[in-house]
């Protein structure tokens, strides 16, 4: 267990280095100068060339990239280059609202996947499945950056049941969870359907049911406790993957998050930040992945011998 630890540890390391390699120098290539940004264009050309400097941005872009690294092994990721405040104080402040989105997020996907999954699994080949399935398809295919509109179209607009956008409550929260969760429940719901479909096969199942129980009980104690192995492995890579879906979901309806935040950055050509937004969402997406494999190897051996 000790090796395979410590081999997932080198590849999750590597993948980080990749990340703030890749987003480093696409940065650098994007078309703006953050200069003129904080400047403005009626700037003289000294004031751009001494502020250019001060920044370290008049550097080769290799020698940029190397203080970059040195400053992230001490711990330090720098200063906004717009606001002139340590981005670690950014990013405490606005990381617990990304944290409670993709908590609330999850919860609505279980909500909604669970009963979706297992009714469509015992009702297999049936109208309730194929219309379980095809609430599922909906989920998949329609992007956040329009399921968000349109729920606030009807929400909002509308009904007026919840605002339309920023952190104002608990109401504020339903939309965009709703937003990410269906999305994540429609993948969910076909895993769990597919994954009890198999497990109510088994011949222990045939055997529970030989001896009297009965179909609730067969099928959410003996077949949806069986079943739930893979649905957990696909719902921990998941979370990553809400952090970095959170980003279109926070810009849409005003959340104060890391998306926003990096939203926000971009348009302002500032760096630092940007870099710092992007390293922590792949450091959450790698160690939400690195923990789901390492929980999947305690419990399948199997897992550790191949690798």
């Amino acid at each position: 267990m000790a090796d395979y630890l410590l081999y997932r540890m080198a590849g999750a390391v590597l993948v980080i280095i990749g990340v703030v390699t890749v987003v480093f120098l696409l940065l650098h290539l994007v078309p703006g100068d953050p200069v003129e940004v904080m400047l403005g264009e009626s700037a003289r050309a000294a004031d751009r060339e001494a502020l250019r400097q001060a920044l370290g941005l008049d550097l080769p872009v290799w020698q940029q990239w190397w203080q970059y690294v040195i400053h992230l092994i001490h711990l330090d990721l720098g200063t906004s280059l717009h606001s002139k405040q340590a981005i670690v104080s950014l990013l405490a402040e606005r990381f617990p609202a990304t944290l409670q989105l993709a908590v609330a997020s999850i919860m609505v996907a279980i909500l909604l996947a669970l009963p979706l999954g297992v009714f469509a699994a015992v009702r297999n080949k049936t109208s309730w499945d194929q219309a379980a399935m095809t609430f599922s398809m909906l989920g998949i295919s329609i992007p956040n950056f329009w399921m968000g509109p349109l729920l606030i179209l009807v929400f909002s607009v509308w009904l007026g049941w919840f605002p339309v956008s920023g952190n104002e409550g608990r109401a504020s929260l339903v939309l965009p969870a709703m937003t990410l969760g269906t999305a994540l429940a429609a993948l969910l719901s076909r895993m769990i359907r597919a994954s009890l479909l198999e497990v109510l096969n088994e011949d222990y199942i045939r055997a529970a049911r030989a001896r009297g129980l009965g179909d609730l009980t067969v099928t959410l104690r003996h077949g949806l406790r069986n079943a739930m192995l893979p649905v957990i492995t696909v719902l921990g890579m998941q979370l990553g993957a809400l952090l970095a879906g959170a980003v279109i979901t926070e810009t849409v309806f005003a959340w104060p998050g890391i998306g926003q935040l990096m939203i926000d950055a971009i348009q302002r050509r500032d760096y630092p930040v940007v870099q710092a937004c992007v390293l922590v969402i792949s450091l959450a997406y790698v160690a939400v992945n690195l923990l789901t494999d390492l929980a999947y190897a305690a419990l399948d051996p199997r897992v550790r011998l191949d690798s």
